[in-house]
This record gives C-alpha cells, sequence and structure tokens, in this order.
C-alpha cells in the first residue's frame, strides 16, 4: 500500500487542479420544510464538499502563480545583469590587451545552430542517420546543439547537407520566442504559456520562456532536456534564396553548407 500511495495522491491532486480549471459545480436549493430523500441528501453533501475543495485548489494554484510569476521576474532581472556583466567584460579585456600590445584570444563558442538546407533526394544512408539522431528529418530544420568533439565528427559527415554556426543571444530569443514549440507527450504544442515548459522541466529549475532562453545560451547543466523538450525548429526559405547549394561556404566560388561561425545569424534572420 505504501509503494502504491504515492500515484493515488499525484491522481487526485491533478483530479482537483482539472476539476478547478474546468469542471462547474452546481448548487442544489431545497425547499424548507420539505422532505429530502438521502439519495438527494449524500448529493448535495457530496456537492459542498467538492466545491470546498474546489474554491481550496483555485485559492493555491492562484497563489502558486503569482510566486512563480514573481520568481521568474527576479530571475530575469538577473539573467540580464549576467548577460550585461560578460559583455562588459569581454569589453575590458579587449581592451587591456589592446593598451599592453598583447592579442586577445576570443572565448570558444559553447552553442551551435545547424539547419539542413538539402532535402531527401539522394542521400546516402550514413548522413541520413546522423541526421536523424540530430533530429533533421526535414528540410530548413534547425536545432540547437553543443560544442563537444562527439557533435562536431557527426557534423563532418553531414557537412554537405547543413549549415551552422555559433548564433547571438538575440538570434536564440528571437527563434525561441517566434519558432518554439514545445514537445509535450510527443506531441508538437505551441510555447503560449509558461506553465507548459514549468510541467515539462519545472524539476530542472525551468519554469518558463526565459529560464529556457537561458539554458540554452549559456549551454547550462539541463541544456541536453532544455534542448530534447524544444521541437526542432521549422524555418522559412531564406529571403533572397542560398547561393548555391552544391559548393561549401568557405570555397573561393561561394556557396552555403559549412561552417559560417557568425554569420549564420544573418542567414537564420532571413529565414524567420
Amino acid at each position: 500500500l505504501a509503494q502504491g500511495s504515492r500515484p493515488i495522491q499525484n491522481i487526485t491532486h491533478l483530479c482537483k487542479e482539472a476539476m478547478a480549471e474546468r469542471y462547474l459545480i452546481k448548487e442544489d436549493k431545497v425547499a424548507e420544510g420539505a422532505t429530502v430523500p438521502e439519495a438527494v441528501k449524500a448529493k448535495i453533501a457530496r456537492d459542498a464538499k467538492l466545491a470546498e475543495e474546489k474554491a481550496t485548489a483555485l485559492k493555491e494554484k492562484t497563489k502558486l502563480r503569482a510566486e512563480q510569476r514573481v520568481a521568474l521576474k527576479k530571475r530575469t532581472i538577473k539573467y540580464e545583469k549576467e548577460y550585461r556583466n560578460k559583455d562588459a567584460q569581454l569589453i575590458r579585456m579587449r581592451r587591456q590587451a589592446k593598451q599592453n600590445g598583447n592579442f586577445f584570444v576570443e572565448p570558444e563558442p559553447k552553442l551551435l545552430f545547424v539547419v539542413r538546407i538539402i532535402g531527401i533526394m539522394k542521400v546516402s544512408p550514413k548522413p541520413r542517420k546522423v541526421m536523424q539522431l540530430l533530429r533533421l528529418r526535414q528540410l530548413h530544420n534547425g536545432v540547437f546543439l553543443k560544442v563537444n568533439k562527439p557533435i562536431l565528427n557527426m557534423l563532418k559527415i553531414i557537412n554537405p547537407y547543413v549549415t551552422y554556426g555559433y548564433p547571438t543571444r538575440k538570434l536564440v530569443k528571437e527563434l525561441i520566442y517566434k519558432r518554439g514549440y514545445g514537445k509535450v507527450n510527443k506531441q508538437r504544442i505551441p510555447l503560449v504559456d509558461n506553465e507548459i515548459i514549468s510541467n515539462a522541466l519545472g524539476e530542472k529549475g525551468i519554469h518558463g520562456m526565459e529560464d529556457l532562453i537561458h539554458e540554452i545560451y549559456t549551454v547550462g547543466p539541463h541544456f541536453k532536456e532544455a534542448s530534447n523538450f524544444l521541437w526542432p525548429l521549422k524555418l522559412n526559405s531564406p529571403r533572397g534564396g542560398f547561393r548555391c547549394k552544391r559548393h561549401g561556404f568557405h570555397e573561393i566560388r561561394g556557396g552555403d553548407w559549412g561552417n559560417r561561425q557568425e554569420l549564420i545569424n544573418k542567414l537564420v534572420e532571413r529565414m524567420l
């Protein structure tokens, strides 16, 4: 019984929440002095109990939502301060290096944004499997990836089929706000409410859009869960078109596939 009690409690809690949101409990009135059958008495008692539980659940939920909104607002202010301090530190270090006659080595990027630019025709099995593992199943799908050795080796295999680079904070924010969909019960759900994110990633400390953006951009400890929660971003064809998909971006004649580094931001802005 002890092992089975927790699921029952969870189900009861979920039922109360659903009842508080969706169901209307009618108030039965009985004329004064009238004889009331036992079945009706039981129904009135049950409805009174349900109405009390509904009022309690609504009150608790309203209080919890207000607390989460305040906490999310504070965390958002903290994130903005963290971004400003990091930018100011980089500027200060560049200036110091210039004053001392040294070279400043920029910090290595930790985040990649990969976009598939080739369709399904004439793709050999190995690159097809790698793109499937990276969730790049359709043309113009985009995903966020962590920069590490296994990912870079996988990108070498699918180089002629994708283009990628290092997104800015502005681009990450625009992509998630404009094209962000969550994966809930294997379904593509639009992120219209912070509660969707909180229900899926609340255990990881991610309760809203700004938490999700911060976790993705900074490649935090729960990046894997946050990235998997995001459905692969579906982008449009770029305004003005591609240059030449058959050739690499760094070739002398110019092309599209391969590593664009910071120039990926201009391409993706044209695809939003």
